[in-house]
């Protein structure tokens, strides 16, 4: 499997979630975005971890993007990926940057963090930041049957 990059799009309501280590944080209602690797011996491989999560919301949670995807409130609805075998995380979520949540995701580098925030649907405005740090995106929308109120 390719190794690389990728980002998973988040549509929740406005909720409060207890994530590892930070706490509890508050989310606005909106998309976040959230920029991962995966040039570990799985690859991009790793997506089908975090799609399969999504819908098996009854798994521990491990990492902080974990506890969004087992989230009765949070619906994953796009993944985002490219092939690379550079170690272009950090530089994709400068790319997405904007608002975030302090130290999400971002525990192994320097960066301020890899959950960002957008008011409406990002995902063309995400597919240009891939395209920003020399990337081919490729974009699968997940089809989750979750629907909380009709908002999900």
């Amino acid at each position: 499997m390719d190794k690389g990059i990728y980002c998973l799009v988040f549509k929740n309501p406005r909720c409060t979630l207890r994530v590892g280590a930070l706490g509890e944080i508050a989310f606005r209602r909106g998309w976040h975005i959230y920029v991962g690797s995966a040039l570990g011996s799985g690859g991009l491989a790793r997506l089908e971890r975090h799609v399969t999560m999504s819908r098996n919301k009854d798994r521990r949670p491990t990492w902080h993007v974990d506890y969004l995807l087992t989230s009765g409130h949070v619906s994953l609805k796009y993944t985002i990926a490219a092939s690379t075998a550079g170690p272009l995380e950090c530089e994709l979520a400068r790319a997405v940057g904007g608002s975030s949540v302090p130290d999400f995701g971002s525990s192994d580098c320097d960066c301020p963090s890899h959950l960002f925030f957008r008011r409406t649907r990002p995902v063309h405005e995400v597919e240009g930041a891939f395209r920003k740090c020399g990337l081919v995106p490729v974009t699968a929308t997940i089809m989750n049957r979750q629907h909380r109120k009709g908002y999900l």
